[in-house]
């Protein structure tokens, strides 16, 4: 009985397609609402456009518009000018999850799970039946390459609907079309205009027209007039990494020797280093690294980890740099105070990454506003399950002068926070990519440039109220100064309009640089204005 029983059972077994288990779990992904749906289509789409732009090395332009087609259903379209797909390429990368270019490499990028456009044309033809639309061209003396295609959900595979030449299109560049069911939102915090500014200030060196299903047309211009640095693909660093990956290194490797396996595979390792590990470890330097067991890989690790390294170089990263930063931060936020950190870059599983943040205070910011960004790219969702939530609530916001209710949680302050998180691999939380998981090196880094910012705005705060301070006493020795006119005509005996005019001088030039002509004695110390406001709204 039990043998029959599991020769039934072994019947029903079979190999589930990635795609198929994604259309029956599409929240994972982020399509777990009409709302969130189409925020997430245009996310993926203008975050493969700026990869494919900066691949190329040309200012990004991206043109999105929206187009309601019917109640709940709209058709989405992302046009760049980037270098274009081939058509041999074409299908796998739009009609194939997993299917991309960059999960083994080691270098910063914003997509790099091959799940994420793609995601999106399985979402469109879940709810509408829809084929999606790709137009392509990679050079100017070629025809533009047209598809429809839909995706053959059981094989992860593109279904071809139709294809054709087009001449009416840009010299190079791709333009993929969408149409599902979503919901749109004009304005407020997960809107797509919210993410679109978002993304604008982020990235400085895009220009970005958007016009939605209202008529409207807003251009996010850029700030920044040069490409941000190619971030260069590097070798894993010894620090952080695990024995999983160190044992399939080993086994993989073309390198006969460990000792040129250490120097050849992993970064910052020279011929110094290796021998020091390899000491420390008990392993001769010619022993062939796939025979290692696994009590030797063991002390191998232990030793890569326990040897002084340089710290991986930053070139794999492409930060936005301390400048350029609150550049575009004081073009998007009108505050009276605006600083920013860069922290030099650090190491968790072997992989190197950067934390950058950027602080404005008063202004237009009359609340407290945390924007997340993790490789140039905008995280809306999930706050809660963020480390960079985690760790803005655990910074002792007190030490500052900033009012934290019980010292945990955000602060209570007209106060804007921006966390960039910079690298070669993003610890997302979950495929839907809009939580980066809590790792202690990560939240460390992200608290230490949080106090940064803190100190910084703590002695600005401090000066403003020492110059708030001084203009009350001087104002209100002003208020009461002709009550020294007649005695001091009395006590000199001099005319009361030369006093007069003695006293005015004496005023202008002791204290005419905080004398503000108001004689206020109001306790205010900062005078803060309106609702935050992230970017104005580009004119057409």
């Amino acid at each position: 009985m039990s043998e029959n029983t599991a020769q039934e059972l072994s019947k029903k077994l079979k190999q589930i397609s990635v795609a198929e288990f994604f259309e029956k779990n599409r929240h994972l992904l982020g399509f777990d609402s009409k709302r969130k749906a189409l925020l997430t289509c245009v996310k993926e789409a203008v975050d493969n456009s700026l990869d494919a732009c900066e691949e190329m090395g040309v200012l990004p332009e991206i043109k999105i518009i929206i187009k309601a087609k019917e109640e709940s259903v709209y058709r989405v379209s992302v046009e760049d000018n980037g270098p274009g797909i081939v058509r041999e390429k074409m299908s796998g990368v739009f009609g194939s999850l997993l299917f991309g270019s960059k999960f083994h490499v080691q270098k910063q990028s914003r997509g790099q799970q091959g799940i994420g456009i793609s995601a999106s044309l399985l979402y469109a033809q879940l709810t509408t039946g829809k084929p999606g639309v790709i137009i392509s061209r990679v050079h100017h003396s070629e025809p533009a390459k047209k598809i429809e295609m839909m995706i053959d959900v059981a094989k992860n595979a593109p279904d071809i609907v139709s294809e054709e030449d087009v001449e009416n299109f840009p010299s190079h560049g791709t333009r993929i079309e969408l149409e599902m069911e979503g919901e749109y939102l004009g304005k407020g915090q997960h809107s797509i205009t919210e993410y679109l500014k978002q993304t604008s200030l982020i990235n400085p060196h895009a220009q970005i027209t958007f016009k939605g299903p209202d008529g409207e047309k807003m251009v996010f211009k850029r700030t920044m007039s040069k490409m941000p640095p190619v971030p260069k693909e590097i070798k894993p660093h010894p620090y952080g990494i695990e024995l999983g990956i160190l044992q399939r290194m080993l086994a993989r490797t073309n390198s006969r020797t460990i000792s040129a396996f250490l120097m050849k595979d992993f970064s910052r390792v020279g011929s110094t280093s290796a021998k020091e590990i390899l000491k420390k470890a008990k392993i001769s330097t010619d022993v062939t690294p796939a025979k290692l067991d696994t009590t030797q890989s063991r002390n191998l690790l232990k030793s890569m980890q326990e040897v002084s390294l340089m710290k991986p170089p930053l070139d794999c990263l492409s930060p936005i740099g301390d400048t350029e930063l609150e550049k575009s931060i004081k073009n998007e936020i009108n505050a009276e105070f605006i600083t920013t950190v860069s922290r030099e870059t650090q190491v968790y599983r072997g992989m190197p990454f950067q934390v950058e943040i950027g602080v404005a205070y008063g202004g237009e910011v009359d609340s407290f506003r945390l924007l997340r960004f993790a490789n140039r790219v905008p995280l809306s969702f999930n706050a809660g399950a963020c480390v960079i939530s985690e760790a803005v609530k655990e910074t002792d916001w007190r030490r500052y002068h900033l009012s934290q209710s019980g010292g945990a949680g955000s602060p209570d302050a007209p106060l804007a926070v921006i966390v960039h998180f910079n690298s070669v691999w993003v610890p997302f939380a979950s495929e839907g990519k809009q939580a980066i998981a809590s790792y202690p090196e990560i939240k460390k880094e992200i608290k230490l440039a949080l106090q940064e910012a803190g100190r910084r705005l703590d002695k600005y705060l401090k000066h403003q109220y020492k110059a708030q301070r001084d203009k009350k006493r001087v104002n209100t020795f002003i208020r009461y100064s002709h009550e020294l006119i007649e005695p001091l005509t009395y006590l000199t005996n001099t005319k009361k309009e030369s006093i007069e005019k003695t006293v005015e001088l004496f005023m202008k030039d002791k204290y005419g640089d905080i004398v503000a002509g108001d004689d206020s004695e109001g306790e205010e110390i900062l005078d803060v204005k309106s609702d935050v406001t992230i970017i104005q709204e580009g004119e057409e």
